[in-house]
């Protein structure tokens, strides 16, 4: 088997807020959307980022835990420390509850974080070197 991610699947409590927060807030363009079940976006060349009402998930995977933070983090990468700052300020001027500044990290890079309204963890983050070459476009 290839080793690939095609879609991610964030399960959300409220879309028409998810929606306020990644459409009207940070701006993206949706690939497809079915009001009041499912949000799509390209978030990569073949990747598709799917924010998926609670009810409808449910029905099809079972029942959804909610709390604390969840063991996963989605991260966007950037070519430059002063892009990341501008993201979580982006991030923080959609209303995301939470917004943690960048600060540089022993590894090497520079990173920030920001929660979206389900408390999804975004890490945004400049990594230089052949990492942050790979996955910059």
């Amino acid at each position: 088997m290839e080793p690939r991610v095609s879609l991610v699947t964030l399960v959300v409590a409220d879309l028409d807020a998810t929606r306020r927060f990644y459409v009207d807030g940070l701006g993206w363009e949706p690939l497809m959307e079915a009001p009041g079940e499912v949000l799509m976006f390209q978030v990569g060349q073949h990747v598709v980022l799917s924010l998926w009402d609670e009810g409808h998930a449910t029905a099809e995977i079972g029942p959804v835990t909610r709390g604390g933070t969840a063991p996963v983090t989605l991260a966007h990468n950037l070519g430059a420390p002063d892009d990341v700052d501008a993201v979580l300020e982006d991030a923080r001027r959609a209303g995301a509850p939470t917004v943690r500044d960048g600060v540089r990290r022993e590894w090497g890079g520079y990173s920030g974080y920001f929660t979206d309204p389900d408390g999804f963890l975004w890490e945004v983050a400049h990594a230089p070197g052949p990492l942050g070459e790979l996955v910059v476009p």
